[in-house]
Formats: C-alpha cells, sequence, structure tokens
C-alpha cells in the first residue's frame, strides 16, 4: 500500500470548518484538500472541494485543445459527487439556453453570464460529470469529492469581480455554449460496488462494505481507494475517511463493516 500524500490548499472562497477527519490551520479557509497522485496512475487526481463562497465560471480544455493552445498539461475532465449541501446550494453547469462565442464574451464582461448559467439544486449524492469545454461554477455552501485528469489548466471567464487574473479569450476557444442535461441521483448500494462513472480517462466505483456477501467489488486493476466513511484495509493496513491510499490490486481491498469507499482507477 501506498498512502497517498495529502495537500491542504488555502482559498478565498473556502471554509474555516471542515469535516471532523480534516484538521484547518488556525485562521485559514480550506478551499481543497488533494490526494496526490500515486506513480503508477499519475494522470488522476481526487480531491475535496469545501465552499464558503462561488467559485469562478470558468472552463477546461480537452487533451487536443490544450495541445493546440501550447499548453505544456494535459486537459481536464471532471466529476463531482456531492457529500453535504446547505439549503438552496447550487452548482453551475452549462446555459439556460444555447449561446454563441460572442454572446458568451460579451456576458462574461458585463457580469450576466452568472444569470445565464443553468444553476442545479444539489444535496448530498448528487453526481455530475463535466466533459472538456462545458462552462461551470460551483456554489457557495457544497462539499464535494471530484475525480479528474490530473490537470491544473483552469480558464476563468468571470469571478465576480475578484481580483485574480481572467483567461477569456483562451476560455472562449474551448467553450461549448451548450445546455447540460442534468445530474444523476446516487445511492450507496446495501454492500458491494454500483458504478458511478465509465469515462474516457478514469472509471469509479461506490464500495460499501463488508463486501464478503455481494458481487465483487472491482476488478484486478490498480487503484485509488477514498474512504468516506468507515474504513478499507489496504495491503494489511488501514485507509480512514478523509485519507487516499493506492492499491496494486483493487480485488484484494477489504472493506470495513459500515464503509462507504470510491475506488477510482483507469478505464477499461
Amino acid at each position: 500500500m501506498t498512502a497517498l500524500v495529502t495537500k491542504i490548499v488555502e482559498k478565498p472562497w473556502g471554509k474555516d470548518a471542515l469535516p471532523p477527519q480534516f484538521e484547518v490551520p488556525q485562521g485559514k479557509r480550506i478551499g481543497e484538500v488533494w490526494f496526490e497522485p500515486p506513480p503508477a496512475l499519475p494522470d488522476i487526481l481526487v480531491k475535496y472541494i469545501f465552499t464558503s463562497e462561488k467559485l469562478s465560471v470558468q472552463v477546461h480544455p480537452s487533451d487536443a485543445q490544450a495541445k493546440a493552445l501550447g499548453e505544456s498539461d494535459r486537459g481536464k475532465e471532471e466529476c463531482w459527487l456531492v457529500i453535504d449541501a446547505e439549503p438552496d446550494a447550487v452548482l453551475g453547469i452549462g446555459f439556460t439556453q444555447p449561446l454563441d462565442t460572442e454572446a458568451m464574451r460579451d456576458s462574461a464582461l458585463d457580469g450576466s453570464i452568472e444569470g445565464l448559467m443553468q444553476w442545479h439544486p444539489v444535496s448530498a449524492g448528487d453526481f455530475f460529470y463535466i466533459p472538456a469545454g462545458t462552462v461551470h461554477a460551483i456554489g457557495a455552501g457544497v462539499s464535494l469529492i471530484e475525480i479528474q485528469q490530473a490537470s491544473d489548466i483552469t480558464y476563468r471567464l468571470y469571478d465576480y469581480g475578484r481580483p485574480r487574473e481572467l483567461h477569456l479569450e483562451r476560455g472562449l476557444q474551448v467553450a461549448k455554449g451548450e445546455t447540460y442535461g442534468g445530474g444523476t441521483k446516487l445511492s450507496w448500494p446495501e454492500h458491494g460496488a454500483a458504478a458511478i462513472v465509465r469515462g474516457p480517462y478514469f472509471s469509479a466505483d461506490l464500495v460499501s462494505g463488508p463486501t464478503a456477501d455481494g458481487p465483487a467489488p472491482v476488478d484486478h486493476a490498480p487503484c485509488i481507494v477514498i474512504p468516506v466513511v468507515g474504513e478499507a484495509i489496504v495491503d494489511g493496513q488501514t485507509v480512514q475517511a478523509g485519507e487516499a491510499a493506492y492499491a496494486s490490486d483493487a480485488a484484494a481491498v477489504v472493506f470495513g463493516a459500515g464503509s462507504q469507499c470510491i475506488v477510482v482507477r483507469r478505464p477499461g
């Protein structure tokens, strides 16, 4: 087993109170908790995101678009699993009606883009897949787990007047002015595994323990194990909620009684 290095990231829109499995430095607002990708799966990143304010309206390129734009990093597709949400919390994904590039540019410049976005009310268990090119923003009062291509490319289109760099022209080269179909309400299986995504860059399952009497949770692929509730045993070592670990054989992971874990691996 390889315990993944945890990176605590301060953000202006973060929270000063997190779930008890995470420690918040005094006087800091923590927006993200990253688990550094293991050497065997360097292209997959898993993180928690905690918001007290809205994040910027933004977009990510695909691999091909990133290369065409001269970026040194890969593109970015991602998905979100909401684990907690305050009343009236929302996620902005896509637009309420199709927009062309000029309409997106004008609305980003005058701030009206926020009102043109499709804001989805959310609660725990809501799941959304965000393809590259999808314009999106995470609202305030949301806690979620993000699984993504390990890439640091974000093009901010609009940031509510915050004094941060925008990337409007690059963003408009990759942004799709499209509507978004909506998310999926997920529930943890009683025991065993349930697939949540089979994408081109990563696959993920929800796994509830114990799994001895349930279906085989996953195949023998290398994976990242993220306990959300309870614990899992990887190569004889305990991984608890708030931690993550690399396992060379997903089928050998033991999921504790009452545990709820996410298992992430490459597709196929």
